[in-house]
Formats: structure tokens, C-alpha cells, sequence
């Protein structure tokens, strides 16, 4: 239990770092996602998106993600969101990724927006990177190096079920092979 304390309490401090106080974060990780080859596309076609500046991840035989993110509709802030992971099985080391969620439909978002969503373990992300390649999905990932965040490119991307997920590597190098699901939180503006 001692060991769960510090990897989510390193996974807050990675978050934590990149995200104090500054509201521009969600549009400049947008833009990010929009220079990026066929995610920038969903940004046309899409009902609305999810944005999550920092993720901070760190794993030591039991690991744990956790990001704050904001929600848009139709270019526009309507809520706020919290991804929340916990991974059980082989893992070591930490990262720090960008993430995006498209809803398709406004079914999508209402999926989404309940309050209390979960990825199932089919659900899977692009990893947007420039350099070594890097994935991540529900059931696991690993990272490498990017060339930069700025040059990311991408392809081959579709919606699952309503969402298509990209990721962005920003720094850290985590191995791992383990089982684990994200979770969503959501809470509209104003509310």
C-alpha cells in the first residue's frame, strides 16, 4: 500500500509541475494536436474534444496516471475533466504525455460527460510522435523519445466506439506490460 502512495503521489507531482495556473495550456495543447497530421482533421469532423495538457504516469510494480483536462463543444469550454489510471503488473519508471479524447456525436459527449466514464480495455490511443515510436492504451504503453512535440506527425486514426484518443509523448521512459483502464471524471462549467 506504502509503494501505491508514492507512485500516485509521483504521478500528481508530474501533473503538477506543468500545469499551474495557466489557462492557455488548453488551447496550446490543442494546437499542438491540430499541427499533427490526421488528428488535426477531427478537429473539422468532430462533436467535440477532451484536453489534457499534462499526464503525468509512474509505475513500480503497481502504477498510476492522473491529468486534469478541459472539455470544448463547437470550439468552446463547456467543463472540466480528470483522467485517473491505476495499472497492476510489470512497470517501472515515469513519463509525461498530452492526450486528447474526439467525440464523434453528441452521444459520444453525453457518454463522456456522465460524470463517471471508463475506457474499456479495447479502447486504444495514436501516439503522435516525431522520433521513436510510442503507444499507450488501457491495457498498457510505452514511450521513446520525440523529436519534439512541435514536428509530431500521425496516421491511420478512426473513431472507436465514438472517440478517437492521440497521444502526445513530452518526456520520461516507462516499461511496461500490464493491465489497467483509464477513468474520467467530469463536471461542467459553472457547475
Amino acid at each position: 500500500m506504502k509503494r501505491t502512495g508514492w507512485v500516485l503521489g509521483f504521478a500528481l507531482m508530474l501533473t503538477g509541475c506543468a500545469s499551474v495556473g495557466d489557462e492557455d495550456k488548453y488551447e496550446r495543447t490543442a494546437d499542438l494536436f491540430r499541427a499533427s497530421g490526421d488528428s488535426a482533421a477531427f478537429f473539422s469532423n468532430s462533436y467535440g474534444y477532451a484536453v489534457f495538457p499534462t499526464i503525468g504516469k509512474a509505475g513500480f510494480g503497481v502504477g498510476g496516471a492522473r491529468g486534469s483536462g478541459r472539455v470544448f463543444v463547437g470550439g468552446q469550454p463547456v467543463g472540466d475533466t480528470t483522467m485517473t489510471q491505476l495499472t497492476v503488473g510489470f512497470q517501472i519508471g515515469g513519463q509525461g504525455f498530452s492526450q486528447i479524447i474526439f467525440f464523434e456525436d453528441e452521444r459520444a459527449f453525453q457518454e463522456f460527460s456522465t460524470g463517471n466514464f471508463e475506457f474499456g480495455a479495447n479502447a486504444s490511443a495514436v501516439a503522435i510522435t516525431a522520433g521513436l515510436s510510442a503507444s499507450t492504451s488501457t491495457t498498457g504503453s510505452s514511450a521513446g523519445a520525440s523529436g519534439g512535440s512541435k514536428n509530431a506527425t500521425t496516421a491511420g486514426a478512426s473513431y472507436y466506439k465514438g472517440m478517437a484518443i492521440f497521444t502526445i509523448a513530452k518526456g520520461g521512459l516507462m516499461f511496461e506490460a500490464s493491465i489497467g483502464g483509464q477513468k474520467f471524471s467530469y463536471r461542467p462549467l459553472g457547475g
